[in-house]
């Protein structure tokens, strides 16, 4: 039960994670509701643009830029201890290389 009601136990602060965390959940459920939805019209406009030859190469780029920034920036930050940055810089750096390597794989295999 205290999962429910810790949101209200430092009540200006909490709730307003807690409000934060309930628009990213309803934003998640509108885009998953949209790409549900997507198999019923024809082909998207974002389908269009993004197997654009011009997407291939933005793609490349933000590919590169995002080895040299976290390649370069993992290194700077301290890597010992369990409160150091590193780790929450490496997983920043995960997530985005995966949607950048996927907007890449899809503008050049295309539909």
């Amino acid at each position: 039960m205290t999962i429910f009601t810790v949101w209200f136990q430092n009540f200006p602060n909490n709730f307003v994670i807690f409000l934060a965390a309930v628009t990213i959940a309803g934003g998640f459920v509108f885009v998953f509701a949209k790409a549900a939805l997507v198999a019923e019209g024809g082909r998207q406009p974002l389908a269009r643009r993004m197997t654009n030859p011009n997407t291939k190469l933005l793609f490349a780029v933000l590919l590169v830029l995002w080895a040299i920034v976290f390649g370069i920036g993992l290194q700077l930050v301290p890597h010992e201890g369990a409160s150091s940055p590193y780790g929450g810089i490496g997983l920043i750096a995960l997530f985005s290389g995966f949607f950048i390597l996927m907007g890449l794989i899809w503008s050049v295999i295309g539909e």
